[in-house]
């Protein structure tokens, strides 16, 4: 079994050992754990294997499963890929160690999920036939929606069908059009194959190019999510339990990311060139929109899900802007996003499983009681708000150079959002931190533990070593993001 496949089936021998030890107390939190971690160290072997000056697909795998419609168990990476991967396999043991006291009840059941949610993740990251990752795409709704109507909040079940519904509903679209594309390519090469790469010698006219890139915007907007999609999102991270939400913003909302990059703006480049100002001023409006739904938030969790609608907009702003620092600045920052945002959520539910409450007028002075949860939070409140020296400023500014070159109003509209982020967090963090302990509440909160800081502290060191050394992470980047820019601009003969 080669590392690609390995990666996705670890997982799900960890989920059925968990089953197959339910009987045993305590047995499914180390299994997961295990189980997570093995996958993660494998996964370093991915980048230290990778070859930044190959932009196609490596590590390809690939073994026949429907020879009969040309289906196949074809995986492979390239740059997006890789960190997506990555970033993917990171999260998760984190997740499993932020729930560890948590959840008390069915903890086989929910560890399991947690671990065919990470399979169904990493096999829409790596696979290249598009059925393939179609049957990923969908199969992954199933944990999460379980994930949140089991074990979320008050509201779990409205917030769990809300977000089945509103992401199902785009992806049918999406289907319909890869249906449309197999057939076009049965016609012409006088085969029929999912195989992306085969794909993208597809000839459609520009009107066709159109329609089949809204089919596939539409479910990718969706899960990004995009202004007026994303009301699926806030409901969704305050019901879901912190693994849940953690997973959700880190990884998931990606996943919409990683399908512009990877089908619908590669196969579809006149699609894309037609509706670019369109998409990008909808991407402006949600950086303005979520920072200004977050600034009159009282509800901490309600706060970071619209502070991801705001910076998953910049994420767009750079793809659109074709340009190969806007996009390299997406894709970098994307993975700042999953770190910064997914901190931001296990700092949630580590103090709201001491109070039991999200309202930022139930705290302040914690910085008095809980000093190192407050230098932490700091921390990772500033990478979120873009500060120089980590890792969310060098992708914003990567993807406002970008913009700024291509599309100039956007970058400076989309600038705004930046400040409206500052004051938000900033606001946020001197009601929860500063000043006087003023609710009795608050006076005996212990600080982090072990437990606790042994999550969060990897995280900072990547948040710190994103911000002060990016090109580690850019070089393996240049090859495949030069690939699809031009992809993107040949159509049209830009330069």
């Amino acid at each position: 079994m080669s590392l690609l496949t390995f990666l996705i089936v670890a997982p799900l021998v960890g989920s059925i050992l968990i089953g197959i030890l339910g009987r045993r107390p305590g047995s499914s939190r180390p299994v997961a754990l295990v189980s997570s971690l093995i996958v993660f160290v494998l996964s370093l072997l991915l980048w230290v294997r990778f070859d930044p000056s190959q932009p196609d697909y490596q590590f390809v795998e690939s073994y026949q499963w429907i020879p009969s419609l040309g289906v196949s168990f074809l995986v492979g990476i390239d740059g997006v890929s890789l960190f997506m991967v990555l970033l993917t396999t990171f999260l998760t043991p984190l997740a499993v160690l932020a729930s560890w006291d948590s959840i008390e009840e069915k903890t086989g059941a929910f560890y399991a999920l947690i671990l065919i949610l990470e399979s169904l993740i990493l096999g829409v990251f790596i696979a290249v036939d598009v059925f393939l990752f179609y049957v990923f795409w969908e199969a992954m709704l199933i944990p999460m929606y379980l994930l949140i109507g089991v074990w979320g909040g008050e509201r779990r079940i409205y917030a769990a069908i809300k977000f089945f519904l509103f992401t199902m509903g785009g992806s049918i679209l999406m289907l319909v059009a890869i249906i449309y594309c197999y057939h076009v390519h049965d016609l012409q090469s006088g085969g029929g194959s999912f195989d992306l790469r085969l794909w993208q010698g597809l000839v459609l006219g520009s009107g066709l190019q159109r329609w089949l890139f809204l089919a596939f915007f539409a479910a990718f907007a969706v899960k990004i999510p995009l202004v007026p999609l994303h009301t699926w999102l806030p409901d969704a991270h305050v019901e879901a339990p912190t693994a849940g939400s953690v997973l959700l913003a880190g990884v998931l909302l990606k996943m919409g990311a990683y399908g512009l990059l990877r089908f619908a703006i590669p196969l579809f480049p006149e699609g894309a060139r037609a509706y670019a100002p369109l998409v990008l001023t909808i991407a402006v409006i949600g950086i303005v929109y979520g920072a200004l739904m977050a600034l009159v938030q009282s509800d901490i969790k309600r706060l970071v899900a619209y502070s991801s609608v705001s910076h998953m907009g910049f994420v767009v702003l750079g793809i659109f802007s074709f340009d190969i620092a806007g996009v390299e600045g997406a894709i970098f920052l994307m993975v700042s996003h999953g770190l910064s945002t997914g901190a931001l959520f296990l700092l949630v539910g580590m103090i709201y499983e001491r109070r039991h409450t999200r309202l930022i007028s139930e705290f302040g002075g914690l910085k008095r009681v809980m000093p190192l949860y407050a230098s932490l939070f700091l921390v990772v409140l500033l990478s979120s708000m873009g500060l120089p020296g980590l890792n969310g400023f060098v992708g914003e500014f990567l993807v406002l150079l970008g913009a700024f070159q291509t599309a100039r109003p956007y970058a400076v509209a989309g600038a705004g959002g930046i400040v409206l982020t500052a004051i938000y967090l900033l606001w946020m963090y001197k009601r929860m931190m500063l000043g006087e302990v003023d609710n009795p509440a608050n006076l005996g909160l212990r600080d982090l533990s072990r437990r606790e800081t042994a999550i969060l502290v990897p995280i900072v060191i990547l948040i710190v070593w994103m911000g002060v050394a990016p090109g580690s992470f850019l070089r393996s980047l240049d090859g495949t993001v030069e690939l699809f820019v031009s992809r993107a601009t040949d159509a049209f003969g830009i330069e």
